[in-house]
């Protein structure tokens, strides 16, 4: 792969972006390809993977930009950065010829690599893993991120709630973060094999973790996250590319 290409998996939209601060805003999405990390419910095992590098397409960002302008009509609207882990990618001229055409753009990490191109950004997640996904945050890397981006990027934190470990992972992170704004959600009971990306899901445990979260954010009267769905979940369950 060229110096300054990107690896990208998949390029799609118009749709709307299904979690966390952009919930419910129409957007492109850019998925790159490979990550740092191995989570045990990873529902994108075809960003991931190793298996599909194949089917990881090196691109200039003027094509990638090409492409978005195409799907968008032309017309400039939110573009989400995600995988995989997006950071892993060279991102920067991308948003910088994007933002020259009037998009905006929006990224989502889970802050273990941290780029200096983070504060062009117009919104940074950064969702750190909890115990169940089986990975370890490295809180210095974490920190890296969001110094990273400035105080000119919307910084948000992110994370998915499957049990209570998760639950007083969610308390320790808003802890160390509270000027932070935080998004909480159930997470995928089913995520799919890479054979199965389009099974449907197990929708009743997904709203009973649902019932369960809010419960327990009101019951600690914890007030200062906001508990969402994930939404693309519950309107597409786990079929690629909407």
């Amino acid at each position: 792969m060229s110096i300054g290409q990107i690896r990208v998996n998949e390029i799609f939209g118009p749709t709307i972006q299904g979690e966390g601060a952009l919930i419910g805003q129409p957007t492109v999405f850019v998925r790159t390809g490979g990550c740092d990390y191995r989570c045990s419910w990873c529902d994108t095992l075809h960003a991931v993977d190793s298996a599909y590098r194949d089917d990881w397409h090196p691109m200039t960002p003027q094509a990638i930009l090409m492409q978005i302008e195409i799907l968008s009509g032309g017309k400039p609207l939110m573009v989400s950065l995600s995988g995989g882990n997006p950071a892993i990618q060279p991102l920067g001229s991308l948003i910088e010829l994007g933002k020259r055409e009037g998009y905006r753009f929006a990224l989502e990490t889970q802050g273990s690599i941290a780029k200096d191109w983070f504060a062009a950004l117009d919104v940074l997640t950064l969702s750190p893993k909890p115990p169940s996904s089986g990975m370890d945050t490295d809180w210095q890397k974490l920190a890296e991120c969001v110094e990273a981006a400035g105080s000119e990027t919307q910084t948000v934190l992110k994370t998915v709630i499957f049990d209570d470990a998760d639950y007083d992972y969610a308390k320790d992170l808003a802890a160390r973060y509270p000027e932070l704004p935080l998004y909480l959600q159930p997470g995928n009971h089913t995520p799919p094999s890479p054979a199965t990306a389009d099974a449907p899901i197990d929708m009743p445990g997904i709203m009973d973790r649902m019932r369960w979260l809010v419960d327990k954010v009101a019951g600690d009267r914890w007030y200062t996250p906001t508990v969402l769905p994930q939404l693309h979940t519950l309107i597409w369950g786990n079929l690629r590319g909407v």
